[in-house]
């Protein structure tokens, strides 16, 4: 039992933490497709870099929430509870920009896709900062009483250093994503990417200090930093060096170690408390007396352990499979076919032996139809039936006034 509870608070980290590092570019480039991409095509593009992956990488925030209803009940209740309005505003963000991604394309129309850019872009901002004030929350403190409620009002929530945590994460994942997008674009989409990560990497530096340094003096009081504090100023200060340096893929692993630090220090600096009550430090909730029962823990023990390895396996997987870079050229809409070619009418060569030619533009078919019907007719007029029915050749007049006999009485004369 006393082995199990320390163990379930870090596979809640593990689980958060990996919910920032592969959501996080998701939320960048949520936030920069409508600038990365100038056109139509170009934000569709940016936003088919992470098509395949970001429905993927939620489903680590909701393995969060179960982690922490299953493991530490009291701490689940408690946090949820007070800070209902903030989930709230969390599931909208999120319900939001996953509508935005399904509904962007179901109609060509400018201003329905205009409107779903501009969803995609709140959604993606409003969801890290949310998250952020509430692990700031946890950290800092909020007012709790000895019933493990919370007392405070909803704009409570909104103390210091749990906004100034959340803005920290919103510039992680605004330079998480160009970085992404660096790797996964060409041409002037990568162009485009490199400039606003080298805009954005500066800001996001500064930042990190200060939350390193902030997260610090709010959870010890030693001087000296720690070890994963110090991770991160060095990471976000490598990925400002790689980022200039144009070193794509070594700037997107400096990010991602930025991003991990941030996560891990704030629980680190919460642990053995998994929520800080501001009204009496007794009041706290920690890990112990949020617990779950131990057979509760061992059963979900060996859940994990079988089936976490196959989510993580399955996940590089689908990386690996959709790696390949998208460029613009993949969106263009296809070239017009060619007209058809018009042809000129020919003329009707004339037949051989024949004392007319029938020229113009009549199809073959019908110019020798008309050459029959002319040659039956002569045929018709050299002919005769005699009273029998029987068909003779015509003899052909001889002069007038001087008809033959013989034709006359039928017989040949005699020599």
């Amino acid at each position: 039992m006393g082995a199990l509870i320390p163990f379930w608070f870090v596979v809640i980290a593990v689980l958060w933490t990996g919910f920032f590092v592969l959501e996080g570019f998701d939320f960048g480039v949520g936030m920069l497709h409508s600038i990365v991409g100038r056109d139509d095509i170009g934000r569709r593009a940016a936003i088919n870099t992470i098509g395949p992956l970001w429905d993927g990488n939620e489903v680590w925030l909701i393995v969060a929430g179960a982690a922490m209803f299953a493991a530490f009940p009291g701490w689940y209740a408690t946090m949820f509870s007070g800070l209902y309005l903030a989930m709230v505003l969390l599931l909208i963000s999120l319900i939001i920009r996953g509508v935005a991604f399904e509904f962007r394309g179901k109609r060509d129309a400018a201003d329905w896709r205009r409107t779903w850019d501009v969803a995609l872009t709140v959604g993606s901002l409003l969801a890290p900062f949310v998250i952020g004030v509430g692990l700031g929350d946890l950290l800092h403190g909020l007012p709790i009483n000895a019933s493990q409620n919370y007392t405070g009002s909803f704009w409570e929530i909104f103390q210091p250093y749990a906004v100034y945590t959340g803005v920290t994460l919103v510039l992680i994942c605004l330079l998480h994503g160009a970085t992404f997008l660096n790797l996964r674009t060409t041409g002037d989409l990568r162009a485009q990417s490199g400039r606003l990560a080298r805009r954005v990497a500066p800001f996001t530096a500064a930042a990190v200090v200060g939350f390193a340094i902030w997260t610090h003096v709010s959870s010890t009081g030693t001087f000296f930093l720690r070890p994963l504090e110090l991770l991160a100023i060095l990471a976000v200060l490598a990925a400002v060096w790689l980022v200039y340096e144009r070193r794509d893929g070594f700037a997107f692993a400096a990010t991602a170690v930025t991003m991990a630090s941030c996560i891990v220090s704030i629980f680190v600096g919460l642990y053995p408390n998994v929520m800080v009550s501001s009204t009496n430090p007794a009041y706290s909730l920690t890990v112990h007396n949020t617990a779950s029962a131990p057979y509760s823990l061992k059963a979900m023990t060996v859940v994990v352990i079988i089936f976490l390895p196959l989510v993580l396996a399955y996940q590089c997987w689908s990386y690996y499979v959709f790696r390949r870079r998208i460029s613009r050229e993949q969106f263009m809409p296809p070239p017009p076919p060619p007209p058809p070619p018009v042809l000129s009418p020919q003329p009707v060569p004339a037949r051989a032996g024949s004392s007319r030619a029938i020229s113009g533009t009549l199809p073959l078919a019908l110019a020798r139809w008309m050459r029959g019907g002319r040659h039956g007719r002569k045929l018709r007029r050299h002919h005769h039936r005699d009273r029998g029915g029987r068909r003779h050749a015509r003899p052909p007049p001889g002069p007038v006034g001087k008809a033959d006999p013989a034709a006359r009485t039928g017989r040949l004369a005699a020599p």
